[in-house]
């Protein structure tokens, strides 16, 4: 990509809510790289600020939001040009936050003169679902389309990164025991590199008018099960591991029965949800209609489980 194409959002503002997330830290990185001018919206500011040397002098800068409070809503969003919503949470008032939450965020933009306005869903919402967290994310879509008709929303699969909480919790687990469960093993993932969804936002931002009012689904070049997720990060490491296939009905009981209890491995909409899978319908324009090829997990693991071997980088992996 020139350096024109990647300045194409030099001189724009643009508002991240929901900023200071794993997501969020990496979308700034990229928007920063595309000249946008950044203002981090976030319950807790402070955990973005690591991002400020990214910036060139008042690039980057904060401020407090809580999209349950609908007073800090239309400061944070004032003399925006783009909006992205990256609000949400797996426990506490969903609707509040996700679901009615997303509206109201929709609607300031609109009520503040916002151009563009990109709403981060996920796969797998859907308002029919017992799991609030898929039900509240699919009447979020609904509350954000009628505030914000011509809104892009965005529904990645399970994002990985160095620094996420999913193939790294998976990694420290295996790292502690030589045998493990696993729920669900045969369900199907199609994780995304949390850099490539930050690219694909990224480009839709840089042509708003193409994917305004519509829903883009990213999912990863691989489609792989719960089992082989976990056979991956063992032999990145290094380490012999035995994994416990769990029937269904097992780690639903189980789920249900401890779910409840602090550190329980999985909960019971945990489990529901993952044995529902995570992979993209097909049905929607993901990163091939953006021109972007999307990496895969093998590409990074290696790298990312140096630090979980025996002996570290100096440990001679097999073929």
């Amino acid at each position: 990509m020139s350096t024109s194409e990647r300045n194409e959002l030099s001189g724009k503002a643009v508002t991240v809510l929901g900023g200071g997330g794993f997501l969020g830290k990496h979308l700034a990185q990229e928007l920063l790289s595309r000249g946008a001018r950044l203002r981090i919206a976030d319950r807790h500011p402070d955990r973005a600020f690591r991002l400020k040397p990214l910036g060139d002098l008042g690039q980057v800068a904060f401020m407090h939001c809580d999209v349950t409070r609908p007073e800090t809503l239309g400061p944070a969003l004032r003399g925006s040009d783009a909006v992205i919503n990256l609000v949400g949470a797996f426990k506490g008032d969903l609707d509040a936050i996700q679901g009615i939450g997303a509206g109201r965020v929709a609607k300031a933009a609109a009520e503040a003169g916002v151009g563009t306005f990109i709403h981060v869903s996920a796969i797998g919402a859907d308002a029919s679902s017992s799991v609030d967290y898929a039900r509240t994310k699919a009447e979020g879509e609904e509350a954000v389309r009628a505030a914000f008709p011509k809104a892009t929303i965005v529904r990645p699969s399970l994002l990985f990164g160095p620094d996420d909480n999913f193939v790294q919790m998976f990694a420290g687990l295996i790292a502690r025991f030589p045998a493990l469960p696993v729920f669900a093993p045969d369900a199907k993932l199609q994780p995304v590199f949390v850099d490539d969804a930050a690219e694909a936002i990224g480009a839709l931002l840089s042509d708003p008018a193409k994917y305004g009012g519509k829903t883009i689904e990213l999912g990863g070049p691989e489609v792989i099960t719960v089992l082989e997720l976990n056979q991956r990060i063992a032999n990145a490491q290094g380490h012999k591991r035995g994994f416990i296939e769990l029937p269904d009905g097992v780690s639903s009981a189980f789920a249900t029965l401890t779910g409840w209890l602090p550190g329980a491995p999985i909960t019971s909409d945990q489990f529901t949800l993952l044995s529902a899978g995570n992979v993209v319908s097909g049905k929607r324009p993901g990163f091939k209609a953006l021109g972007i090829t999307p990496r895969p997990l093998s590409l990074f693991l290696d790298r990312w489980m140096i630090r979980f071997r025996k002996h570290g980088r100096f440990t001679q992996q097999s073929a």
